[in-house]
């Protein structure tokens, strides 16, 4: 399994709007408005980076309202 947390900005007054729709899509396990530069944080999970990029990116950048997103996947350290 991998994770991801997508960062994304928005138009403004749209955060609400954008985190409800990106919540919907599958493999999104959660998207939450936030305060700071971005407007909404989304934590997905997929099978594999392909099916990451395939299936839920490319999904969450269709989003209308969407200005710009940051792709931060999750990396185990130990």
């Amino acid at each position: 399994m991998v994770q991801a947390y997508i960062l994304v900005q928005t138009e403004v007054g749209r955060s609400s709007q954008v985190a409800h729709a990106i919540g919907d899509l599958p493999g999104v396990r959660s998207a939450e408005d936030v305060t700071g530069p971005y407007d909404v944080i989304a934590l997905i999970e997929a099978e594999s980076v392909d099916d990451l990029g395939r299936q839920v990116i490319a999904k969450i950048q269709e989003v209308p309202h969407i200005t710009r997103t940051t792709t931060c996947t999750v990396v185990h350290l130990r």
